[in-house]
């Protein structure tokens, strides 16, 4: 305020001087006027040298000056200088961000509008193939997978993609897509080809050993049944032995049963036909039924003759597995509902029951391998475990979703949904 008082005082002395050099020449508007046009003329100068100075930059410092010119130029000066203290302070944390994300073993690309590589890390390079001369390229048309492409399409922040490296067939990755910004994305590629390797591993023993113990199973499964027929003199004792390790040599026969089935599942290709889906129902039911000895407890709705394009016995062993499991589960004298019907694209199959129902946490968990959502349940209703994993599977392989809703207490319902382009 003071600048600005200097430049006051001086224009009123020198209008007060113009108004006493009038009294002896006259003409004091004329006088006034010319005051005037040199005070515009003199801030125009100094406009200019300011807009001359912003021009180069402000690198220099600014030009002499006093007033309130002065004032301005010292403000706009430290604003400059403040500026660059800012600018400094945030390339050292850019450097470190890129440094520290260089130094990460997943692959991370910064990814923009339109798809185009705006930067990435070292890991990139080695399991995407990327180079330097890549930025500015769209990334669809670096990595030509068409599932990579869809799924880059889709953007789904929930979605994780699986495959194979483009530079080196030998490694998995898993991707995943984060939308940090509105035209702006971050492409994470994590390497599980160990993981992949553990769990082919797994899988693998778990195979063997299933075609391994068939053999044996078989001879002393051969063996009991011949004891058993061999005369009833046993004692009590030898005859609960008996009973006891006839029952056992069944639950490990159907153990085996499942593993193999799982393995077929996941390794052999399917061989598809038309499934007439209502025939396959009211056989299943009408064999559950059978099973139960006791009235049906199966009521079945057939509310759509969509028929699918798959294999019969896989859909046999997953809705058989399904309804069996609702019968297990649920009270004797309780009704189990089985309603295959049509909605919108889909077809859907909904097996209800009123039993004991399933905790929320445990839903996600229950179609692993071995996983019993109620370890404390009576003995006779164990399972072997790899009934829903069989499901999963099973539907997996028809291009279809398991579908599972439950309160404790009330029921449960699972829905197989299956997509249209699986009519038949």
């Amino acid at each position: 305020m003071a600048f600005w008082n200097k430049d006051l005082l001086r224009l009123t002395i020198t209008i007060v001087l113009a108004a006493i050099a009038s009294i002896f020449i006259g003409h004091f508007l004329y006088l006034l006027l010319i005051i005037c046009i040199g005070f515009i003329l003199r801030q125009a100068f100094l406009l200019n040298q300011l807009e001359q100075w912003l021009q180069s930059g402000a690198k220099q410092n600014y030009p002499a000056s006093n007033g309130l010119w002065e004032e301005i130029y010292y403000h706009i000066f430290r604003l400059k200088k403040a500026n660059k203290k800012r600018k400094k302070q945030l390339s050292r944390i850019i450097e470190q961000f890129r440094k520290s994300t260089a130094a990460l073993p997943d692959a991370v690309v910064v990814l923009g509008e339109y798809d185009e590589i705006a930067w990435f890390n070292n890991a990139a390079k080695l399991i995407l193939g990327l180079k330097k001369r890549d930025e500015g390229q769209r990334i669809p048309n670096l990595i030509r997978n068409p599932a990579f492409i869809e799924f880059l399409n889709n953007k789904d922040p929930e979605a994780i993609l699986s495959i194979q490296s483009p530079a080196n067939a030998q490694i998995m990755l898993q991707i995943k897509i984060v939308t940090y910004d509105k035209n702006a994305h971050l492409l994470v590629a994590h390497d599980v080809s160990y993981l992949k390797n553990i769990e082919r591993m797994r899988k693998d023993f778990v195979d063997n050993i299933s075609h391994e113990l068939r053999t044996p199973l078989t001879v002393l499964k051969g063996y009991l049944e011949t004891l058993d027929d061999m005369g009833d003199d046993y004692s009590p004792l030898l005859t609960h032995a008996l009973q006891q390790m006839n029952n056992q040599t069944l639950r490990m026969q159907h153990l085996v049963d499942d593993l193999l089935l799982l393995a077929n599942l996941e390794t052999k290709k399917s061989q598809n036909d038309c499934v007439e889906v209502s025939q396959l129902l009211r056989q299943i039911c009408h064999e559950s039924s059978a099973i139960e000895q006791l009235n049906s407890r199966i009521e079945l709705f057939i509310d759509s003759d969509v028929n699918l394009i798959g294999n019969d016995q896989e859909l046999r062993s997953a809705f058989s597995n399904l309804i069996v499991n609702a019968l297990k589960y649920s009270d004797q004298e309780s009704i189990v509902t089985v309603q295959w019907y049509q909605s919108g694209d889909s077809a859907i199959l909904n097996i209800t029951d009123l039993g004991e129902g399933i905790p929320e946490l445990e839903i996600p968990k229950i179609t692993e391998r071995f996983y019993r959502a109620n370890a404390q349940r009576e003995p006779e209703k164990h399972g072997t475990g790899l009934g829903l994993a069989i499901v999963k599977h099973t539907l997996s392989r028809h291009d279809a979703q398991l579908k599972i809703s439950s309160t404790v207490g009330k029921g449960s319902c699972f829905s197989c949904v299956f997509p249209k382009q699986r009519f038949c």
